[in-house]
């Protein structure tokens, strides 16, 4: 191996917005500690692939980049350390370690503050502990040069949806104090971030501690952080249903810097599968919350999930999906057919059989997308303002979010980067739009 200051570190990550926060957390971690990034894992002497395990074949995932890295490390004969990370590591720590034995550390996803200490002493292949609150104080908080940064808040979950991995990857809910939240938000406004993404497996269960040792929910945080200057964008994700307070709710009517957008997973529109999905509301409940939001805040943009084929969905469970698609009529939303996850309730059940499950997701997705499209199409020859974050993909274009979370693009001569513009809306295609500045 090299010195420590020729040293080279290549990191992937899958899946979530959790992900991005906590891979840039591990950058930081190696960074202080020497290590240059690569984006070539070819030239890297450590590789971190910081896993997820909410989607279908994850694992298997991994096991295919595991195998690229290593054909390629042994033609190459250079030896590196390879670190399993995140969730995946989490649920299937031993299963890796016999399957893969090219991987050195395997660290799960509150844990991973100790993989510096891991490499260097090499003596523990896995660390699985839950340590989230020793995690958050041992990590290093360094601004990505971005205009947005995702900052995560609340970890773990409490819910325990028969369908999710979440609670025995990620442990329970923890909520992270007040004051530490501030201090890593004003270390990145300094560095030029103007909006704030704020993160959580349950993000609105978020009931972390005041100065005062009080504690106090996210409405209370979103004010607190929407008195730093600097920041002007402030949204929040993902939310579950029960947990959307009045005083949350209100603060999308009061508070100018809180978007006006809201990912809200409702993930079936029957109340028998809401049960048998142990989602703790119904679809009454849900629907009393979206309007308790539209009344303080009309123009709110809503997204949510769906998931689709769940065992004992009939063709009347999935045509009362449908109907309360119709009824929200969503900006954007994410749709998924079910696929059992090992350990989790739901995984003993029988499912339904593919040929349905992918007739339903079509009709599904073609009502999504047919939304999302009418709903675009609003903002033709209308001014909306614009934090431009980017560079497109082609020469002059730049890329940012619209006050509703919608992809906008244009061009300009001059670099508009950080920059938050009134901008005319020329032309919508299925998932953007294209505007004038």
């Amino acid at each position: 191996m090299n010195n420590v200051n020729n040293k080279k570190f290549y990191i992937k990550s899958y899946g979530c917005q959790m992900n991005v926060y906590d891979s840039n957390r591990i950058k930081n971690l190696f960074q202080s500690e020497g290590y240059k990034e690569t984006n070539d894992s070819k030239s890297a002497d450590l590789i971190i692939l910081n896993t997820c395990h909410i989607r279908e074949k994850a694992a298997e995932k991994v096991y295919s980049d595991i195998g690229r890295i290593k054909k390629i490390k042994k033609q190459k004969n250079q030896k590196y350390k390879l670190v399993v990370s995140g969730c995946v590591a989490q649920a299937e720590g031993e299963e890796i370690k016999k399957r893969a034995p090219s991987v050195d550390f395997i660290v799960g996803p509150q844990s991973y503050h100790k993989l510096p200490e891991m490499i260097k002493k090499k003596d523990k292949i896995i660390n699985d502990d839950f340590l989230p609150e020793e995690k958050f104080s041992k990590l290093i908080f360094q601004s990505s040069n971005r205009v947005t940064e995702y900052v995560s808040i609340q970890e773990g979950c409490d819910k325990f949806c028969s369908f999710c991995v979440v609670p025995y990857t990620r442990g329970s809910e923890f909520s992270r104090p007040v004051t530490d939240i501030l201090n890593e938000v004003n270390k990145y406004v300094n560095n030029g971030v103007k909006e704030i993404i704020l993160l959580g497996q349950n993000v609105n269960a978020y009931h972390g501690k005041n100065n005062s040792g009080k504690q106090v929910d996210l409405s209370y945080l979103i004010n607190s952080l929407s008195e730093i200057d600097k920041i002007e964008r402030i949204r929040y994700m993902t939310s579950h249903p029960i947990n959307m307070s009045n005083s949350l709710i209100e603060s999308h009517g009061k508070n100018s810097k809180l978007m006006p957008f809201l990912h809200l997973p409702i993930q079936s529109g029957s109340n028998k599968i809401l049960k048998e999905m142990n989602r703790k509301h119904d679809v009454n409940q849900y629907i009393e919350t979206i309007e308790k939001l539209k009344s303080v805040c009309p123009k709110i943009a809503l997204s949510s999930d769906f998931i689709v084929g769940f065992p004992g969905e009939s063709d009347y469970d999935f045509d009362q999906t449908m109907k309360l698609i119709e009824k929200v009529n969503f900006s954007i939303a994410y749709s998924f057919m079910y696929s059992p996850r090992p350990g989790t309730p739901a995984s003993n059940l029988k499912e339904i059989d593919l040929l349905t499950k992918k007739a339903r997701l079509s009709a599904l997705q073609s009502l999504l997308k047919e939304q999302q499209i009418n709903y675009n199409k609003l903002f033709v020859n209308q001014s909306i303002k614009v934090l431009f974050d980017k560079e497109g993909r082609h020469n002059n274009q730049y890329v940012g979010r619209s006050i509703f979370n919608q992809s906008v693009f244009s061009n300009s001569e001059n670099n508009i980067i950080g920059k938050i513009l009134n901008t005319k809306i020329v032309r919508s295609t299925d998932f953007a739009l294209e505007g004038l500045v």
